[in-house]
């Protein structure tokens, strides 16, 4: 007999079996795929991630080094300039130039009124005429001494003492004559001149002024500058004094003329290095027969520096500060970041000379980040900007 149906027991239809076998295995991809997606999204992050922390450099050919220049401050003055001081002291009588006034050598500039030194002239010259009047009876006196030992009539010890006495009367008189000459050449110092031919250009007195030399009072009255030849002086720093060739030119210019161009030619270096500033003076010379130019003007001066071949120049913007000293960053031959220290032969601004520590093929790295390290990887930026590749 055959088994009756259970009346609790169900069945499932074959229908909803299949349909839940398939939900099955459709979350089973779903969470597949969502699984793999995840992995795929973290590993490009992860990509991402690296390929942005690669910094991207530019890279910059290295030339030689061409002729250039050198702009510093020159300090122009007269070719000569002269401050004159009073050689006596007393009260200026009256004064005859001003300033910007022309002179000519032996001009009188001022007066001085001295009736102290007129009055020790007076003196000495009574001084030397009493002497001379002793002396020529001192003279006298020898001579009629000298007739009367040749008589035998008086001893050659009273002789002698005579002549010996107009030797000392003689020598009174030259002292005499010697205080009276120098007294008279300071008397020709009461009239202040000019030592050369030029312009007056300053005046530190008035009329009736007190004159005193020697002590803290005793200024220039007067000061005459030549400026129909000028020098401009430089200071030139250390590493550029090897350039430096008398009779080379350079050009400057100076703030009242602007625009217009003045050349010079140097004539003298000092031939030594100041140790306070690390720079050596060189004198420029130039004829100022316009009298555009003033002394104590301001000038810009250009040098105009010859090429060396040997050194190889490169932007500033190239260069490493750290602590070991000047560096630069290339592209190694590994295709990685290298670090070279350099020695800077002249700096010219915007570019430098580097004297040693590269060569023309290296390839360095312009303005390269302060994190960059040997043997880093970077990315070098297109040459016109569009793209970037990374050096492995």
């Amino acid at each position: 007999m055959p088994d009756e149906p259970h009346i609790l027991r169900h069945t499932p239809p074959r229908r909803l079996k299949t349909i839940g076998i398939a939900a099955l295995c459709v979350a089973a991809a779903v969470v597949t795929l969502g699984v793999i997606s995840r992995v795929h999204a973290d590993q490009g992050l992860t990509t991402w991630t690296n390929a942005q922390a690669i910094p991207t450099v530019k890279v910059i050919s290295l030339k030689g080094s061409d002729a250039g220049s050198l702009v510093l401050p020159g300090d122009i003055q007269a070719f000569y300039n002269a401050p004159i001081h009073a050689r006596v002291s007393g009260y200026l009588k009256k004064w005859y130039a001003d300033i910007g006034a022309p002179v000519k050598a032996g001009q009188v500039l001022a007066e001085i009124d001295t009736p102290d030194l007129d009055q020790q002239l007076a003196q000495a010259k009574a001084d030397m005429a009493t002497a001379v009047a002793n002396q020529r009876l001192a003279a006298t006196t020898a001579q009629r001494w000298a007739g009367l030992l040749a008589q035998d009539a008086v001893s050659h010890q009273d002789a002698d003492d005579k002549n010996g006495d107009l030797a000392a009367k003689t020598a009174l008189v030259a002292s005499a004559r010697a205080n009276v000459d120098r007294l008279e050449a300071l008397e020709s110092f009461k009239r202040i001149t000019a030592p050369f031919d030029g312009v007056v250009t300053t005046r530190s007195t008035d009329i009736g002024a007190l004159i005193s030399i020697g002590g803290p009072t005793d200024i220039p009255l007067f000061t005459v500058a030549d400026e129909r030849k000028l020098r401009i002086y430089v200071q030139v720093p250390q590493s550029y004094s090897a350039a430096l060739r008398p009779g080379m030119t350079a050009s400057f210019t100076v703030p009242e003329y602007p625009g217009r161009t003045f050349t010079a030619i140097l004539a003298a270096t000092a031939q030594a290095v100041t140790p306070q500033t690390g720079a050596q003076l060189i004198q420029f010379q130039i004829d100022n027969g316009d009298k555009a130019l003033k002394p104590g003007d301001y000038a810009q001066v250009k040098l105009n520096l010859p090429a060396n071949a040997a050194a190889i120049r490169a932007p500033a913007s190239a260069l490493l500060f750290r602590d070991q000293g000047m560096q630069v960053a290339v592209i190694g031959p590994d295709g990685r970041v290298a670090i070279k220290p350099i020695t800077i032969g002249r700096d010219l601004g915007t570019t430098v000379e580097i004297a040693s520590g590269l060569t023309a093929q290296d390839r360095v790295i312009d303005n390269p980040p302060d994190s960059l390290r040997a043997g880093d990887q970077v990315r070098i930026a297109a040459a016109d900007g569009a793209g970037a590749h990374a050096v492995r």
